[in-house]
């Protein structure tokens, strides 16, 4: 993620009432320090060097492939065993990089003094995986999952020390240096909001960019004191900064979709050849839905995949808790997908809980299933749930960018131009045949052998759309994409 941010329209032209009530109801002071509770502190430049020796640990560790096995020798010894290995890696690393500091940690020989070193090192990765999802594919898993049977209380009593330590978020360490004043300051939004060029020149572009940095600098001086130098102000403000990027990347395609939804279709209308209504067995349906009961259901899925993305720092910061926490024990169980660490997640199920009630509260009714799967063989635990929603704008950004884009290439290139009208009238007509086989296929329950692995509930609706994703080479349309 990029140093600055990006402030949505509900910042920047004051929150509108889907955005106050995404906010549980908060006004934007509230709002302001709500999210700065869940956003993680970006990385300092040291930070960043102990990241590169904890991803050099972890690739070579072979953690879950020794634990996460059925073996009737003791699990406790085995976990112990692996986790002093990748600890003792990391000391070695940390020579290899600095040797000053390596020989301190060296010489010590005592894991439990050395706690403070672990779970600094350990909670970084963390904290950079929440900013990043796209980073760390292969190695956070086998950390989260090193990290739980770490807090498991027989495992912290052979290991002489704990492993994990709560996120560092841009709210505790305000408040940790008493500058949480900032958050309330109501040029925060300004200081964080991200210039767009959409419809601007370039006078404009290059006025609000001084405007931020005035404004940034002028608050980093402001509530700067003894604790907190305005260094550490601005990395908060850019943590910030990266939340809204953040947004924009993950919730901007939905609320994109949403708009050519509302552009192409209506739910009491049905233009012809543009029905979304399907049917159980044909093209793959499981579901049997009328045009208008596809339209708010494929709508209410979109409305709920947004609020998702609105709180999915939320979301991260509850798996977290969930996943770490000493009370909350999993068992190793073959889901029909391999052997899977299957734990029940209190914290997200309520938090998504909270989210289907607002969007249950502002549509006035629900088509489908309400059930979301946490603690299951479909869901085994919160970091499949989150790795599951991380993947709506990698389903959506692809179709959003051809939507856009096609009226553009066609005026430029003739011959494009004349396959398209050739083929399907003309562009809007072209764009409407892949929003109505998206809207109708790629939520109608599929992806599935029965409706509760698939089906309408809140999950399946995702299930649904990556079997869709799966088909689109077989559609008409795919020489366009």
């Amino acid at each position: 993620t990029g140093e600055g941010g990006m402030a949505d329209e509900a910042m920047e032209d004051g929150m509108d009432t889907s955005e106050h009530e995404a906010n549980g109801g908060l006004g934007a002071e509230e709002s302001m320090l709500e999210r700065a509770k869940y956003i993680p502190l970006r990385l300092e430049h040291e930070e960043r060097r102990i990241l590169r020796l904890l991803e050099g640990a972890l690739n070579v560790s072979e953690y879950t492939d020794k634990v996460d096995v059925l073996s009737y020798r003791s699990k406790s010894g085995r976990v112990v065993a692996q986790v002093k290995d990748l600890c003792a890696i990391l000391c070695g690393l940390t020579v290899a990089q600095n040797f000053k500091k390596g020989k301190e940690l060296i010489e010590q020989r005592d894991f439990q003094e050395l706690q403070a070193f672990f779970q600094g090192t350990f909670e970084i990765g963390r904290r950079y995986k929440v900013m990043n999802p796209d980073k760390m594919r292969d190695t956070y898993g086998k950390l989260m999952y090193m990290l739980m049977d770490s807090v498991e209380p027989e495992i912290q009593e052979l290991l002489g020390f704990k492993c994990a330590r709560p996120l560092c978020t841009v709210f505790s360490f305000l408040e940790e240096h008493g500058a949480d004043r900032l958050l309330r300051d109501p040029n925060i939004s300004t200081a964080i909001a991200e210039i767009t060029t959409d419809g601007k020149s370039r006078h404009q572009v290059q006025k609000d960019i001084k405007l931020k940095e005035r404004t940034r600098d002028a608050l980093a001086k402001k509530y700067s004191n003894a604790n907190c130098s305005s260094e550490d102000l601005l990395r908060c403000m850019y943590s910030l900064g990266d939340n809204n990027s953040y947004l924009r990347f993950n919730r901007d395609p939905v609320d994109k979709m949403l708009a050519y939804m509302d552009a192409f279709f209506r739910v009491d209308d049905v233009e012809e050849g543009y029905s979304l209504a399907i049917c159980a067995g044909r093209g793959g349906a499981r579901l049997t839905h009328n045009h208008a009961r596809q339209f708010t259901y494929a709508k209410q899925t979109l409305m709920l995949w947004r609020e998702v993305a609105s709180d999915m720092f939320k979301l991260w910061y509850c798996a977290d808790a969930d996943m770490l926490s000493d009370r909350n024990r999993y068992r190793l169980q073959n889901t029909g997908q391999g052997m899977q660490r299957v734990q029940s997640a209190g914290s997200v199920g309520r938090a998504m809980s909270a989210i289907i009630g607002r969007c249950q509260r502002r549509l006035g009714s629900w088509v489908g299933s309400s059930v979301v799967h946490l603690g299951d063989h479909n869901v085994p635990n919160a970091l499949m749930f989150i790795d599951k929603y991380t993947q709506v704008p990698r389903i959506l950004n692809p179709i959003v960018l051809v939507l856009d884009e096609l009226p553009k290439i066609a005026s430029k290139d003739r011959a494009i131009l004349e396959y398209v009208n050739t083929v399907y009238g003309s562009v809007e007509d072209c764009q409407k045949c892949i929003l109505t086989d998206f809207f109708r296929h790629a939520f109608d329950g599929s992806g599935a052998d029965n409706f509760i692995d698939a089906g309408s509930c809140i999950d399946g609706r995702l299930t649904s759309a990556w079997n869709w994703c799966s088909k689109i080479e077989k559609k008409e349309y795919y020489s366009v994409f």
